[in-house]
C-alpha cells in the first residue's frame, strides 16, 4: 500500500483514476508470455477532475473495493541474528563483483514497523511540491494481521541479497532501524542524494476480496514547487515495464484485475515519493493482502524469494540496458 496520504482530517484510497489517461502501446519487453497485456498506460496533466475518494486515516486503502479495518499493530519485524542494521544512508555490505558492479540501486521498504505507535508524528503534513500530504501511513494488513510493513522489509531484505551477488550497492531506506517512518519527502531524498540508478518502493495492497494480482506505480509527468518528474517519466517507465515482465516469469503472478486494465501499470501523480524523485523511482504493489488466494502467496516465504528474485531481474534487465 502506497504510503502517501492527503490532507489532514482523511487519506486517500489507494483508489487509481483512470480518467485523462491515454494508453501507448509499448514494444514488447517480456517474455511470451507476457505478451499482449503489457500496453503502456501514459497520463497527462490533467488527471481525472479531482482527487480520489477518500477514506478515514486508520482505514486501508483499495483502488475499487470498500476500505478494510484497521490492522492491528504487529511487533517489529527481526532483524538478521547477530547483525546490527546498516544505515540508510550507507550500502549494507561490501557489493561482490558483478554484472551491476558500479550501479546503485534504493530499495524502499514501505512502511515502517513502528509507524502503528507513532500515528502522531506519521500525520504531520509535509510538502510533496504540488500540495502537501500527510508524512506516512500504517498500511494495511491480511485478515491474519500479517502486516504491510513486515511484509515489505523482508521482501526488501531478500531484494538486497540478490543484487548485492550481481554487484550492486544497495541502500535501504529504513530497515526497522528507526521508530517510524522515514516520512514520504525524505525517503525520495535519500534516492536523490544517493544518486541512484534505480529506485523500488515495495508494498502491497488492501483492496477488496476477489482482487487479485500485481501493478507497477509509474509516475506521471508533474511540474509544480520542488516537483519535476520531467526527467524520470521515461526511465522510471522502462523500469516499471522490465520489472513486471520478470515478475510475472518469477512469480507466475498475473497483472492486477482491478486497476491498469490488465496491463499491470498505473501512472499516478499523486504519490510524493514519485514526484520528489530526481532519479528513476517505481512503486510495486505485489498483491492483495485482503484477498485469501493473494494472502497465501504473500505469507509464504518461498512465494516472498521469488517476488524478491523477479523485482532484482526486472531491475538487472534495465541496468544492463
Amino acid at each position: 500500500m502506497s504510503y502517501d496520504s492527503p490532507p489532514p482530517t482523511s487519506r486517500p484510497s489507494r483508489r487509481f483514476s483512470g480518467r485523462g489517461n491515454l494508453t501507448v502501446a509499448v514494444a514488447a519487453l517480456v517474455p511470451t508470455a507476457l505478451a499482449g497485456w503489457l500496453v503502456w498506460q501514459g497520463m497527462s496533466d490533467a488527471e481525472g477532475s479531482g482527487p480520489p475518494p477518500k477514506v478515514l486515516p486508520s482505514q486501508s486503502r483499495s483502488a475499487t473495493g470498500p476500505a478494510s479495518p484497521q490492522p492491528k499493530p504487529a511487533p517489529p519485524a527481526p532483524t538478521t541474528s547477530g547483525a546490527s542494521s546498516p544505515s540508510p544512508s550507507s550500502p549494507s555490505s561490501p557489493a561482490a563483483k558483478g554484472p551491476l558492479t558500479g550501479k546503485v540501486v534504493v530499495v524502499d521498504p514501505g512502511h515502517n514497523p513502528g509507524n502503528f505507535r507513532h500515528t502522531r508524528e506519521i500525520n504531520k503534513l509535509v510538502d510533496i511540491g504540488t500540495n502537501r500530504k500527510e508524512c506516512d501511513t500504517t498500511g494495511t494488513s491480511t485478515d491474519a494481521g500479517y502486516t504491510e510493513a513486515a511484509f515489505t522489509l523482508d521482501v526488501s531484505r531478500r531484494l538486497r541479497t540478490l543484487l548485492e551477488e550481481q554487484g550492486a550497492t544497495v541502500k535501504l531506506v529504513q530497515n526497522n532501524d528507526r521508530p517510524y517512518g522515514p516520512c514520504i519527502d525524505e525517503r525520495a531524498r535519500i534516492g536523490n542524494d544517493a544518486k541512484a540508478d534505480a529506485v523500488i518502493s515495495v508494498h502491497a495492497d488492501g483492496s477488496a476480496v476477489g482482487h487479485r494480482g500485481f501493478h507497477m506505480i509509474l509516475p506521471a509527468l508533474v511540474k509544480g514547487g520542488v516537483a519535476d518528474t520531467t526527467k524520470i517519466v521515461g526511465p522510471s517507465r522502462e523500469l516499471g515495464t522490465r520489472i513486471a515482465g520478470k515478475f510475472v516469469r518469477a512469480t507466475g503472478s498475473a497483472p492486477s484485475n482491478y486497476v491498469g486494465g490488465g496491463t499491470g501499470l498505473v501512472v499516478r501523480k499523486d504519490l510524493g515519493g514519485l514526484n520528489l524523485s530526481k532519479v528513476p523511482k517505481v512503486f510495486i504493489e505485489c498483491g492483495n493482502m485482503r484477498d485469501p488466494k493473494d494472502e497465501a502467496l504473500l505469507t509464504s516465504g518461498a512465494w516472498r524469494q521469488k517476488a524478491a528474485q523477479g523485482i532484482a531481474d526486472g531491475i538487472g534487465s534495465y541496468l544492463k540496458g
